[in-house]
């Protein structure tokens, strides 16, 4: 296994998914960073699914780390297949501002050190959820694409991981 907890270990685990990713552009870091709440979807043989959670990103390893129990049906899905799809939106009615983030990756779930870590940085972000029983799991996206119009109308950032 991989760990995600040592920096140098990270591009490792990024070419054992075929290619090298790089960190994703500032624009959708930031964007990122003002948010905590992204839909995950997942597939499996039986259909598709989607769900809300709560997440920390860690820039440095281009990681977002969310949580949920085993018994969740997007886990079970997960289990079956890694390769997600999760979206960002600020809702708002003004056109000017609309922002969005949509990405494809995989999802993994962190041992030993990797799982202390997330530990660490999802209740630094959140520490009320030191209460929960719950599961730590890492998101490591591979495409995304942002839309901003403030940065002009219908305005797109793409970055497909090798920038």
């Amino acid at each position: 296994m991989v760990s995600l907890s040592d920096p140098q270990h990270i591009s490792t685990l990024k070419l054992s998914l075929s290619k090298k990713i790089s960190m994703l552009p500032e624009a959708m870091t930031k964007f990122i960073k003002k948010h905590h709440v992204m839909s995950l979807a997942v597939s499996d043989e039986s259909g598709i699914w989607s769900a809300h959670c709560f997440y920390a990103y860690d820039a440095e390893r281009n990681c977002f780390i969310f949580t949920s129990d085993d018994g969740t049906r997007h886990v079970k899905m997960i289990g079956v297949n890694n390769s997600v799809s999760v979206s960002i939106a600020l809702e708002t009615r003004i056109i000017g501002k609309i922002q969005g983030l949509q990405t494809s990756g995989i999802v993994t779930r962190p041992e030993g050190k990797d799982y202390e870590w997330a530990k660490f940085r999802y209740l630094k972000r959140f520490p009320y959820a030191v209460v929960l029983k719950t599961s730590f799991w890492f998101y490591l996206p591979c495409y995304a694409k942002m839309t901003d119009n403030a940065l002009g109308f219908g305005k797109k950032l793409i970055w497909n991981g090798k920038d």
